[in-house]
Protein backbone atom coordinates (compact mmCIF):
# COMPACT_ATOMS: atom_id res chain seq x y z
CA UNK A 1 0.00 0.00 0.00
CA UNK A 2 2.76 2.44 0.99
CA UNK A 3 4.25 2.43 -2.47
CA UNK A 4 1.54 3.12 -4.32
CA UNK A 5 0.53 5.99 -1.85
CA UNK A 6 4.14 7.64 -2.67
CA UNK A 7 4.06 7.15 -6.48
CA UNK A 8 0.62 9.05 -6.28
CA UNK A 9 2.19 11.63 -3.53
CA UNK A 10 5.43 12.02 -6.44
CA UNK A 11 3.44 12.63 -9.35
CA UNK A 12 1.27 15.16 -7.46
CA UNK A 13 3.87 16.94 -6.55
CA UNK A 14 5.62 16.47 -9.77
CA UNK A 15 2.03 18.34 -11.41
CA UNK A 16 2.75 21.09 -8.87
CA UNK A 17 6.42 21.73 -9.70
CA UNK A 18 5.67 21.34 -13.76
CA UNK A 19 2.41 23.99 -13.11
CA UNK A 20 4.57 26.62 -11.16
CA UNK A 21 7.50 26.32 -13.67
CA UNK A 22 5.03 27.13 -16.39
CA UNK A 23 3.16 30.09 -14.92
CA UNK A 24 6.33 31.62 -13.63
CA UNK A 25 7.88 31.12 -17.26
CA UNK A 26 4.92 33.12 -18.64
CA UNK A 27 4.53 35.44 -15.98
CA UNK A 28 8.23 36.96 -16.46
CA UNK A 29 7.41 37.82 -19.86
CA UNK A 30 3.98 39.60 -18.68
CA UNK A 31 5.50 41.54 -15.65
CA UNK A 32 4.92 44.66 -17.88
CA UNK A 33 1.54 45.89 -18.27
CA UNK A 34 1.19 45.72 -22.13
CA UNK A 35 2.89 48.53 -24.17
CA UNK A 36 0.81 51.76 -24.82
CA UNK A 37 0.75 54.65 -27.16
CA UNK A 38 -0.68 57.63 -26.03
CA UNK A 39 -2.11 60.01 -29.49
CA UNK A 40 -3.81 63.23 -29.11
CA UNK A 41 -5.63 65.41 -31.73
CA UNK A 42 -6.37 69.29 -30.55
CA UNK A 43 -6.36 72.56 -30.97
CA UNK A 44 -4.30 74.73 -28.43
CA UNK A 45 -4.04 77.56 -30.50
CA UNK A 46 -7.13 77.17 -32.78
CA UNK A 47 -4.57 75.15 -35.29
CA UNK A 48 -5.23 71.43 -35.43
CA UNK A 49 -2.62 69.47 -33.47
CA UNK A 50 -1.41 65.70 -33.43
CA UNK A 51 0.46 64.04 -31.23
CA UNK A 52 1.91 60.81 -30.60
CA UNK A 53 3.85 59.84 -27.51
CA UNK A 54 6.18 56.20 -27.90
CA UNK A 55 7.54 54.31 -25.11
CA UNK A 56 11.57 54.52 -26.09
CA UNK A 57 11.30 50.68 -25.23
CA UNK A 58 8.94 49.68 -27.87
CA UNK A 59 10.71 52.04 -30.55
CA UNK A 60 13.95 50.25 -29.44
CA UNK A 61 12.43 46.63 -30.98
CA UNK A 62 12.32 48.35 -33.99
CA UNK A 63 15.55 50.75 -34.32
CA UNK A 64 17.71 48.50 -32.20
CA UNK A 65 18.44 52.53 -31.08
CA UNK A 66 21.26 51.20 -27.56
CA UNK A 67 24.47 52.02 -30.02
CA UNK A 68 26.54 51.83 -26.78
CA UNK A 69 25.23 48.60 -25.25
CA UNK A 70 24.67 49.65 -22.22
CA UNK A 71 21.56 48.03 -21.62
CA UNK A 72 19.71 51.55 -21.44
CA UNK A 73 17.82 53.72 -24.62
CA UNK A 74 19.04 57.47 -23.98
CA UNK A 75 17.53 60.85 -26.11
CA UNK A 76 21.00 61.31 -27.87
CA UNK A 77 21.04 57.82 -29.49
CA UNK A 78 17.00 58.64 -30.73
CA UNK A 79 17.83 61.67 -31.34
CA UNK A 80 20.47 60.26 -33.91
CA UNK A 81 18.10 58.34 -36.03
CA UNK A 82 15.79 61.37 -36.28
CA UNK A 83 15.43 60.27 -40.00
CA UNK A 84 14.34 56.96 -40.00
CA UNK A 85 12.04 57.61 -36.73
CA UNK A 86 10.25 60.16 -38.99
CA UNK A 87 9.85 58.21 -41.98
CA UNK A 88 8.21 55.90 -39.68
CA UNK A 89 5.81 57.89 -38.30
CA UNK A 90 5.05 58.86 -41.28
CA UNK A 91 4.21 54.98 -42.63
CA UNK A 92 2.35 54.35 -39.37
CA UNK A 93 -0.29 56.94 -39.02
CA UNK A 94 -2.56 58.36 -41.21
CA UNK A 95 -4.73 61.43 -40.79
CA UNK A 96 -8.08 62.71 -42.99
CA UNK A 97 -10.64 65.23 -42.83
CA UNK A 98 -13.70 64.46 -44.25
CA UNK A 99 -12.70 62.40 -46.29
CA UNK A 100 -9.45 63.87 -47.77
CA UNK A 101 -6.24 62.70 -46.44
CA UNK A 102 -4.14 65.45 -44.45
CA UNK A 103 -0.59 66.27 -45.01
CA UNK A 104 1.22 65.31 -41.50
CA UNK A 105 4.79 66.72 -42.34
CA UNK A 106 8.03 66.67 -40.59
CA UNK A 107 7.01 66.15 -37.03
CA UNK A 108 9.42 68.03 -34.36
CA UNK A 109 10.51 65.08 -32.18
CA UNK A 110 11.50 65.23 -28.51
CA UNK A 111 11.52 63.18 -25.37
CA UNK A 112 8.88 63.07 -22.49
CA UNK A 113 8.61 61.73 -19.44
CA UNK A 114 5.56 59.71 -18.45
CA UNK A 115 5.04 57.22 -14.97
CA UNK A 116 6.51 54.25 -16.70
CA UNK A 117 9.56 55.96 -18.33
CA UNK A 118 11.10 58.00 -21.14
CA UNK A 119 8.67 58.54 -24.30
CA UNK A 120 9.53 59.84 -27.86
CA UNK A 121 7.13 62.31 -28.84
CA UNK A 122 6.44 63.19 -31.87
CA UNK A 123 4.13 67.04 -32.88
CA UNK A 124 2.72 67.40 -35.89
CA UNK A 125 0.63 70.51 -37.85
CA UNK A 126 -1.39 68.54 -40.09
CA UNK A 127 -2.59 70.38 -43.22
CA UNK A 128 -6.05 69.36 -44.08
CA UNK A 129 -7.36 70.68 -46.83
CA UNK A 130 -10.37 72.45 -47.14
CA UNK A 131 -11.15 72.73 -42.88
CA UNK A 132 -12.16 75.74 -41.41
CA UNK A 133 -14.27 74.53 -38.45
CA UNK A 134 -12.78 72.05 -36.14
CA UNK A 135 -16.05 72.11 -34.20
CA UNK A 136 -17.79 70.62 -37.49
CA UNK A 137 -15.25 68.41 -38.85
CA UNK A 138 -15.51 64.35 -39.35
CA UNK A 139 -12.18 62.66 -38.73
CA UNK A 140 -10.52 59.66 -39.32
CA UNK A 141 -7.20 58.58 -37.67
CA UNK A 142 -5.56 55.07 -38.56
CA UNK A 143 -2.50 54.11 -36.38
CA UNK A 144 -0.64 50.87 -37.12
CA UNK A 145 2.95 51.75 -35.26
CA UNK A 146 3.18 48.48 -33.58
CA UNK A 147 1.38 46.16 -34.21
CA UNK A 148 3.22 44.05 -35.84
CA UNK A 149 5.65 43.50 -33.10
CA UNK A 150 3.21 43.45 -30.12
CA UNK A 151 -0.15 42.10 -30.80
CA UNK A 152 -1.21 43.67 -27.47
CA UNK A 153 0.10 47.04 -28.23
CA UNK A 154 -2.58 49.63 -28.02
CA UNK A 155 -3.08 53.06 -29.16
CA UNK A 156 -4.97 55.55 -26.42
CA UNK A 157 -6.20 57.81 -29.06
CA UNK A 158 -7.88 61.57 -27.03
CA UNK A 159 -9.52 64.74 -29.03
CA UNK A 160 -9.74 67.25 -27.84
CA UNK A 161 -11.37 70.04 -30.28
CA UNK A 162 -13.62 72.45 -29.40
CA UNK A 163 -17.40 71.47 -28.79
CA UNK A 164 -15.92 68.34 -29.63
CA UNK A 165 -14.36 65.26 -27.08
CA UNK A 166 -13.71 62.04 -27.13
CA UNK A 167 -11.32 58.73 -27.36
CA UNK A 168 -10.93 55.72 -28.96
CA UNK A 169 -8.51 52.45 -28.19
CA UNK A 170 -7.06 51.47 -31.28
CA UNK A 171 -5.96 48.37 -31.64
CA UNK A 172 -4.72 45.41 -34.68
CA UNK A 173 -9.00 44.23 -35.18
CA UNK A 174 -9.49 48.28 -35.06
CA UNK A 175 -6.85 50.19 -36.05
CA UNK A 176 -9.19 53.02 -37.52
CA UNK A 177 -10.96 55.48 -35.61
CA UNK A 178 -13.69 57.66 -37.35
CA UNK A 179 -14.22 60.49 -34.94
CA UNK A 180 -17.07 63.18 -35.65
CA UNK A 181 -19.35 65.03 -33.23
CA UNK A 182 -21.90 62.91 -33.02
CA UNK A 183 -19.60 59.72 -31.60
CA UNK A 184 -19.70 62.34 -28.66
CA UNK A 185 -23.55 61.58 -27.68
CA UNK A 186 -23.57 59.94 -24.44
CA UNK A 187 -24.73 56.57 -25.36
CA UNK A 188 -22.23 56.09 -28.16
CA UNK A 189 -19.62 56.75 -24.75
CA UNK A 190 -21.17 54.47 -22.63
CA UNK A 191 -20.93 51.78 -25.48
CA UNK A 192 -17.41 52.95 -25.86
CA UNK A 193 -16.30 52.85 -22.61
CA UNK A 194 -17.73 49.10 -21.97
CA UNK A 195 -15.27 47.78 -24.55
CA UNK A 196 -12.61 49.68 -23.08
CA UNK A 197 -13.52 47.83 -19.56
CA UNK A 198 -13.95 44.88 -20.67
CA UNK A 199 -10.70 45.05 -22.73
CA UNK A 200 -8.29 46.19 -20.07
CA UNK A 201 -9.77 43.21 -17.56
CA UNK A 202 -8.58 40.99 -20.11
CA UNK A 203 -5.01 42.61 -20.78
CA UNK A 204 -4.89 42.92 -16.63
CA UNK A 205 -2.66 40.02 -16.27
CA UNK A 206 -2.34 41.29 -12.59
CA UNK A 207 -6.31 41.62 -11.93
CA UNK A 208 -7.08 38.04 -13.77
CA UNK A 209 -4.35 36.58 -11.41
CA UNK A 210 -6.06 38.44 -8.36
CA UNK A 211 -9.35 37.33 -9.46
CA UNK A 212 -8.74 33.93 -9.96
CA UNK A 213 -6.76 33.58 -6.62
CA UNK A 214 -9.83 34.55 -4.95
CA UNK A 215 -12.03 32.38 -6.92
CA UNK A 216 -9.67 28.77 -6.63
CA UNK A 217 -11.28 27.64 -3.49
CA UNK A 218 -15.32 28.43 -3.68
CA UNK A 219 -15.92 24.77 -5.33
CA UNK A 220 -14.25 23.17 -1.62
CA UNK A 221 -15.51 23.54 1.67
CA UNK A 222 -13.61 24.77 4.35
CA UNK A 223 -12.53 22.09 6.46
CA UNK A 224 -9.49 22.02 9.61
CA UNK A 225 -7.43 19.66 7.43
CA UNK A 226 -5.37 21.20 5.15
CA UNK A 227 -6.50 22.54 1.61
CA UNK A 228 -5.88 19.91 -0.63
CA UNK A 229 -7.57 17.93 1.75
CA UNK A 230 -10.99 19.81 1.42
CA UNK A 231 -14.23 18.46 0.58
CA UNK A 232 -15.51 19.12 -2.61
CA UNK A 233 -18.94 21.16 -2.17
CA UNK A 234 -22.21 18.93 -3.27
CA UNK A 235 -24.67 22.12 -3.87
CA UNK A 236 -23.70 24.15 -6.82
CA UNK A 237 -25.87 27.38 -4.92
CA UNK A 238 -23.39 28.02 -1.99
CA UNK A 239 -20.79 27.88 -4.25
CA UNK A 240 -22.47 30.74 -6.57
CA UNK A 241 -23.62 32.72 -3.69
CA UNK A 242 -19.77 32.68 -2.11
CA UNK A 243 -18.29 33.74 -5.69
CA UNK A 244 -21.06 36.35 -6.16
CA UNK A 245 -19.78 37.64 -2.85
CA UNK A 246 -16.49 38.10 -4.28
CA UNK A 247 -17.14 39.50 -7.92
CA UNK A 248 -19.74 42.25 -6.17
CA UNK A 249 -17.08 43.19 -3.46
CA UNK A 250 -14.13 43.73 -6.11
CA UNK A 251 -16.47 45.85 -8.16
CA UNK A 252 -18.11 47.59 -5.07
CA UNK A 253 -14.58 48.80 -4.28
CA UNK A 254 -13.23 49.31 -7.37
CA UNK A 255 -15.96 51.88 -8.21
CA UNK A 256 -15.12 53.75 -5.61
CA UNK A 257 -11.46 54.89 -5.63
CA UNK A 258 -11.95 54.73 -9.63
CA UNK A 259 -14.31 57.70 -9.20
CA UNK A 260 -12.78 59.18 -6.18
CA UNK A 261 -9.47 59.36 -8.42
CA UNK A 262 -11.34 60.59 -11.66
CA UNK A 263 -13.01 63.49 -9.65
CA UNK A 264 -9.63 64.54 -8.85
CA UNK A 265 -10.59 63.85 -4.71
CA UNK A 266 -7.67 60.90 -4.40
CA UNK A 267 -4.54 60.49 -6.44
CA UNK A 268 -1.65 58.34 -4.74
CA UNK A 269 1.43 58.34 -7.13
CA UNK A 270 1.11 55.25 -9.66
CA UNK A 271 4.98 54.20 -8.49
CA UNK A 272 2.85 53.16 -5.41
CA UNK A 273 -0.32 51.64 -6.84
CA UNK A 274 1.38 49.38 -9.32
CA UNK A 275 3.61 47.26 -6.32
CA UNK A 276 0.25 47.31 -4.38
CA UNK A 277 -1.75 46.01 -7.17
CA UNK A 278 1.18 43.18 -7.17
CA UNK A 279 1.50 42.58 -3.66
CA UNK A 280 -2.46 42.07 -3.28
CA UNK A 281 -2.03 39.47 -5.86
CA UNK A 282 0.73 37.78 -3.34
CA UNK A 283 -1.27 38.31 -0.30
CA UNK A 284 -4.12 37.00 -2.24
CA UNK A 285 -2.56 33.19 -3.06
CA UNK A 286 -0.98 33.42 0.65
CA UNK A 287 -4.55 33.29 2.15
CA UNK A 288 -5.36 29.96 0.24
CA UNK A 289 -2.27 28.36 1.48
CA UNK A 290 -3.57 29.33 5.58
CA UNK A 291 -6.26 27.11 5.10
CA UNK A 292 -8.82 26.83 7.87
CA UNK A 293 -7.50 30.47 9.04
CA UNK A 294 -7.61 32.18 5.97
CA UNK A 295 -9.57 35.41 5.78
CA UNK A 296 -13.18 35.98 4.52
CA UNK A 297 -12.06 36.10 0.29
CA UNK A 298 -14.80 39.02 -0.27
CA UNK A 299 -13.60 40.69 2.44
CA UNK A 300 -10.00 40.68 0.55
CA UNK A 301 -11.53 41.22 -2.61
CA UNK A 302 -12.97 44.45 -1.36
CA UNK A 303 -9.78 45.43 0.40
CA UNK A 304 -7.45 45.04 -2.40
CA UNK A 305 -10.16 45.76 -5.06
CA UNK A 306 -9.80 49.94 -3.19
CA UNK A 307 -6.44 49.16 -4.99
CA UNK A 308 -7.10 47.77 -8.03
CA UNK A 309 -9.71 50.99 -8.46
CA UNK A 310 -6.86 52.94 -8.60
CA UNK A 311 -4.97 51.02 -11.39
CA UNK A 312 -8.24 51.13 -13.43
CA UNK A 313 -8.55 55.01 -13.17
CA UNK A 314 -4.91 55.37 -14.59
CA UNK A 315 -5.90 53.37 -17.80
CA UNK A 316 -8.83 56.22 -18.08
CA UNK A 317 -6.83 59.21 -17.32
CA UNK A 318 -4.47 57.84 -19.88
CA UNK A 319 -7.28 57.30 -22.47
CA UNK A 320 -8.53 60.51 -21.67
CA UNK A 321 -11.93 60.98 -20.21
CA UNK A 322 -14.47 63.14 -22.41
CA UNK A 323 -15.35 66.03 -20.12
CA UNK A 324 -18.94 66.52 -22.00
CA UNK A 325 -19.75 62.99 -21.19
CA UNK A 326 -18.19 61.79 -17.67
CA UNK A 327 -20.29 59.87 -16.17
CA UNK A 328 -21.25 58.32 -19.25
CA UNK A 329 -17.90 57.02 -19.89
CA UNK A 330 -17.61 56.17 -15.75
CA UNK A 331 -20.24 53.88 -16.29
CA UNK A 332 -19.69 52.54 -19.09
CA UNK A 333 -15.90 51.06 -18.20
CA UNK A 334 -17.57 49.61 -14.58
CA UNK A 335 -19.18 47.76 -16.46
CA UNK A 336 -16.89 47.12 -19.07
CA UNK A 337 -14.80 45.45 -16.20
CA UNK A 338 -17.70 44.13 -14.20
CA UNK A 339 -18.87 41.83 -18.33
CA UNK A 340 -14.37 41.09 -18.34
CA UNK A 341 -14.68 39.43 -14.87
CA UNK A 342 -17.80 37.59 -15.40
CA UNK A 343 -16.32 35.94 -18.79
CA UNK A 344 -13.38 35.04 -16.64
CA UNK A 345 -15.73 33.46 -14.17
CA UNK A 346 -17.99 32.04 -16.20
CA UNK A 347 -15.10 29.99 -18.03
CA UNK A 348 -12.89 29.03 -15.10
CA UNK A 349 -16.30 28.15 -12.79
CA UNK A 350 -17.73 25.42 -14.20
CA UNK A 351 -14.07 24.03 -14.69
CA UNK A 352 -13.34 23.92 -11.22
CA UNK A 353 -16.65 22.43 -10.83
CA UNK A 354 -16.42 19.60 -12.96
CA UNK A 355 -12.24 19.29 -11.44
CA UNK A 356 -13.22 19.85 -7.42
CA UNK A 357 -12.95 16.49 -6.91
CA UNK A 358 -9.65 15.01 -8.08
CA UNK A 359 -6.48 15.46 -6.55
CA UNK A 360 -5.25 17.13 -9.81
CA UNK A 361 -7.62 20.22 -8.42
CA UNK A 362 -6.32 20.47 -4.43
CA UNK A 363 -2.45 19.62 -5.63
CA UNK A 364 -2.09 21.21 -8.75
CA UNK A 365 -4.31 23.94 -9.30
CA UNK A 366 -5.16 24.99 -5.39
CA UNK A 367 -1.72 24.42 -3.78
CA UNK A 368 0.16 24.64 -6.85
CA UNK A 369 -1.38 27.50 -8.66
CA UNK A 370 -1.25 29.72 -5.02
CA UNK A 371 2.18 28.96 -4.67
CA UNK A 372 3.05 29.80 -7.93
CA UNK A 373 1.30 33.22 -7.47
CA UNK A 374 2.96 33.59 -4.35
CA UNK A 375 6.29 34.13 -6.17
CA UNK A 376 5.07 35.49 -9.19
CA UNK A 377 3.45 38.01 -7.31
CA UNK A 378 6.71 38.84 -5.56
CA UNK A 379 8.91 39.27 -8.58
CA UNK A 380 6.12 42.30 -10.10
CA UNK A 381 6.27 43.61 -6.84
CA UNK A 382 10.39 43.77 -7.00
CA UNK A 383 10.21 44.55 -10.84
CA UNK A 384 7.54 47.34 -9.92
CA UNK A 385 9.82 48.71 -7.37
CA UNK A 386 12.98 48.68 -9.59
CA UNK A 387 14.80 46.07 -7.40
CA UNK A 388 15.11 44.22 -10.73
CA UNK A 389 16.05 46.47 -13.40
Amino acid sequence: MSCPTMRQHWHAWLGVLTFVAALLGSGAALAHSSSNSYLTLSAPDGRLTLRADLHLRDVDLIFDLDADRDGQVNWGETHMRRAELSSWLDQGLQLSASGQKCLLGVPDLQASEHADGTYLSALWTPDCPGVSDLSNVSLALRYGLMFDQDSLHRGLLKVDLPGFQSSALLSPERPEAQLSQADSSAWRVFGRYIVEGVWHIWIGVDHIVFLLSLLVLAPLLPSRQRITQWPAAQQARPVLIDVLAVVTAFTVAHSITLGLTIMEWLTPPPDLVEPAIALSVVLAALNNLLGINSLKRWRLAFVFGLVHGFGFASVLLDLGLPASALVAALGGFNVGVELGQLAIVGVFLPIAWLLRHTRFYRWVIVAGGSAAIVVLGLFWTLDRIGWLA
